[in-house]
């Protein structure tokens, strides 16, 4: 079976990467692709389409699933236009797009009452492998001193990153601490339990986290980099196969890598 899949933010950084990861994948067709103006542009042989026809596209093509890397207005937009198409069967919605307020996350959470939907900060595989091995790290390690460093590209808007805040989550959930302290100034010396966050925006870097334990004369340093955004657009073509026909209801990167 075909998994046709449209495409957001079709002609930016990532929604580039995903047309041609979706292209290049065996089972896979493009459906659509679309971005705010296109003005006739195509990307890796797809022509991308204004995104005010999204409603008319998803009707006609009925795609199993349109994965979405824009910003937070525009993929609650997205969201909803998945969950109210009158289509024969649910459209499956996945996002890697960061920096939700509550409101607006929750609205997105809304959607997930209609179609299956599939939210996640970052679709490295290998994120998801420090996802799962930093709590524990955690809990070997009661009272060790947490900072947590990440970098990315100087175009990136939110701070500290989605994913780090995902790792941040999974830190807190696993320790004692009395919160975050982001960066230092002047005479600020560390308060114990604190978890320091540092985030660094410079160049063309794709994305690095490290998450760093010390204590007891040792140190240790899990990291992560990605050297290609192409490793998130295969994982977000990954979650979208994976969650195409599935009821409707909130899913996770997760899910998809343990099954």
């Amino acid at each position: 079976m075909t998994v046709e899949i449209g495409v957001t933010g079709a002609t930016g950084r990532m929604g580039r990467e995903v047309v041609a990861a979706v292209r290049d994948r065996e089972g896979c067709e493009v459906a659509f692709a679309i971005n705010r103006e296109p003005d006739g542009v195509t990307v890796d042989g797809t022509t991308v389409e204004p995104a005010g026809k999204i409603d008319t596209l998803l009707e006609e093509r009925e795609p199993d699933a349109v994965v979405d890397f824009t910003g937070p207005a525009s993929a609650l937009e997205y969201a909803r236009a998945c969950a109210e198409a009158e289509t024969d069967a649910p459209v499956g919605f996945v996002t890697g797009t960061t920096g939700f307020s509550d409101e607006a996350f929750a609205d997105l959470e809304a959607a997930s009452e209609s179609i299956p939907l599939l939210h996640a900060p970052n679709f490295a595989r290998g994120v998801q492998a420090l996802v799962n091995v930093v709590g524990q790290a955690v809990r070997n390690l009661p009272g060790y001193d947490v900072e947590l460093v990440e970098t990315h590209h100087n175009g990136k808007r939110d701070a500290p990153s989605g994913t780090a805040n995902r790792l941040l989550s999974e830190i807190e959930a696993n320790g004692e601490f009395t919160g975050r302290n982001h960066g230092r100034e002047g005479e600020e010396p560390r308060e114990e339990r604190e978890i320091g966050v540092h985030a660094l925006r410079a160049g063309t870097i794709t994305g690095e986290h490290e998450v760093v334990l010390a204590g007891n004369d040792e140190e240790l340093r899990l990291t992560h980099r990605a050297e290609d955004r192409g490793v998130f657009a295969a994982g977000a073509v990954d979650a979208a196969t994976w969650i195409a026909g599935r009821k409707a209801g909130r899913y996770e990167f997760a899910d998809v890598i343990d099954e």
